[in-house]
């Protein structure tokens, strides 16, 4: 493989370090999705641990290098759900930790960084003013900047999933997974790459968010003006360039959905498989749901991301 900035042993070092409760997420054919989307289809089921999303992982992996190397303070930029993984990891080893969110993020995921101990800090604007933010705040405090998919720590964590489905006893034709930042794409990605290379990696992004699709399939940075899309937890506009990378190394394709089949996703998952989980985890049956011939009669593996959504939000779109 060329060079890329993942490391198989690092992942692999993070694993040990992580809290059992992330890893080892539930893995499971579910048979009644397949009538709808015509292929045999099993779930990788992230939303079963303390902070409902995979972040989880990469918080752990970052919050203990932290303690490790005697850091104090953490701060980020998030969506919601990185944000709220770095504080219940940062709470369990007393770090501080300062997240810079949309002041339009959803509710509850604002509630529950504050209800985790963080100090929560709001902009007006979209996801890039937060980062923007961020990048002050850690100059200004001297506290640890934590980049989602830059720091290649949340990238490593997130590719522990990719050790369990490697390791898994099914065989899978094709991995679905939620592409936004990136960091659970190369992760996961790299690992399949490595350990079951005739495993199809196919990231997905929502059509009005479509920055670092368009630049996997340009091959260069292609950054947007704007985004409107549910799936506020794959929402930018400016793709990291290292990130891009690595991307472009691991993936074998990265398709956009719509909108109303990212809500269809949502309505399927939960008629179906009794889930109740946000925009960004639906992708992968919003991506079936779009080209069901060319997933037919193939054994797809979806990652079930987050299930960080606002109640009314959900029942508006699902309704």
């Amino acid at each position: 493989m060329q060079h890329t900035r993942l490391d198989l042993a690092r992942i692999q070092a993070a694993r040990a370090a992580i809290d059992p409760l992330f890893l080892n997420t539930p893995l499971y054919r579910c048979e009644p999705l397949e009538p709808v989307l015509g292929a045999q289809v099993s779930i990788k089921l992230e939303t079963a641990n303390p902070v409902g999303s995979f972040k989880g992982r990469g918080a752990e992996w970052v919050a203990h290098q932290a303690e490790q190397a005697g850091v104090q303070s953490l701060v980020c930029a998030s969506a919601g759900n990185l944000g709220t993984a770095l504080a219940w990891s940062g709470r369990r080893r007393d770090l501080d930790v300062t997240v810079v969110a949309r002041r339009n993020a959803p509710r509850a995921k604002l509630e529950r960084i504050s209800a985790l101990g963080a100090k929560l800090e709001l902009v007006d604007g979209d996801f890039e003013v937060a980062r923007e933010r961020a990048v002050v705040l850690a100059h200004r405090d001297g506290a640890q900047l934590v980049e989602d998919s830059l720091d290649l720590r949340t990238c490593e964590g997130a590719g522990t999933i990719g050790l369990e489905l490697a390791q898994s006893l099914s065989s899978f034709d094709t991995v679905l997974i939620a592409l936004g930042g990136g960091a659970m794409a190369t992760g996961v990605g790299y690992v399949l790459s490595r350990l079951a290379p005739d495993t199809e990696v196919v990231c997905v992004q929502p059509q009005e968010a479509p920055a670092l699709t368009l630049s996997w399939r340009q091959r260069k940075v292609v950054t947007t003006e704007t985004m409107n899309t549910i799936a506020d937890g794959v929402a930018g506009r400016f793709p990291i360039p290292a990130v891009l990378d690595d991307l472009l190394l691991v993936a074998d394709d990265a398709v956009l959905v719509a909108e109303e089949s990212i809500v269809a996703g949502l309505r399927v998952l939960r008629e179906r498989a009794g889930l109740v989980v946000e925009p960004s985890a639906a992708l992968g049956v919003a991506a079936v749901l779009e080209d069901r011939e060319r997933f037919e009669g193939k054994h797809v593996v979806t990652i079930v991301c987050g299930n960080n959504v606002d109640p009314d939000a959900y029942l508006g779109w699902v309704s």
